[in-house]
């Protein structure tokens, strides 16, 4: 089997829309992820059982079970309740399953800073909430961006799952456009080209940010 080199520079424009879909479907996502995520965690880390109890079963159904499958749960679940369309699907899945990631992300990191910080903070009148915005998170945020930017790696490569449910990402563009050119391992290539873009910016940008808040030194 010929590989067409030539054929790669053809099919870009046609993946382009398809590419957008992608970054879309990954970026919303994670902000969803993101916001579920830090809920989850201050739940998780509750002494109130009624915070704790919901928020330790959520982190524990969705890391135990594949993405795929509470993709078609979410989609076809939905779509006979409230007629959920695929692309808010995709996102919702995206983010329930990041959220439980990033919750234990956030989790390690807070536990990872001193109790004393807390007691000290407490102990000059700040509250809880107070204590744990302006004295607890900054440092966790600072000692979680490494593992925050792999997260987010993964969650551009999940989105390929949503071409389970039909929508025209970048894998499910290139299995459309082999089908009629036969050029499989080409279709492949030119997806593959772009979530190396995509991972390699995204790698990138972690990297600025951890060097401009010196987590190195925690």
């Amino acid at each position: 089997m010929n590989f067409d080199l030539a054929s790669l520079v053809e099919y870009i424009p046609y993946f382009l829309p398809a590419a957008w879909m992608t970054l879309e479907i990954t970026v919303l996502g994670i902000l969803l992820g993101l916001a579920l995520g830090l809920i989850a965690v201050f739940m998780r880390i509750s002494d109130r059982r009624i915070f704790n109890i919901p928020a330790h079963a959520y982190i524990y159904i969705i890391r135990g079970t594949p993405l795929l499958l509470q993709l078609l749960f979410i989609y076809f679940g939905m779509r006979s309740l409230i007629g959920l369309s695929a692309l808010p699907a995709a996102v919702l899945a995206l983010g329930v399953h990041n959220g439980a990631y990033i919750a234990e992300v956030f989790r390690g990191a807070i536990i990872s800073i001193s109790s004393g910080q807390m007691e000290a903070a407490r102990s000059i009148g700040m509250s809880y909430p107070l204590a744990m915005i302006r004295i607890i998170l900054p440092q966790a945020f600072k000692r979680a961006i490494p593992a925050l930017g792999n997260q987010f790696v993964i969650a551009l490569k999940d989105s390929s799952l949503a071409s389970a449910i039909t929508i025209n990402e970048l894998l499910l563009k290139s299995q459309q456009l082999a089908s009629s050119n036969f050029m499989m391992m080409e279709m492949l290539s030119i997806a593959g080209v772009f979530y190396l873009i995509y991972t390699g910016a995204f790698t990138f940008l972690f990297h600025r940010i951890e060097k401009r808040l010196d987590t190195s030194r925690g």
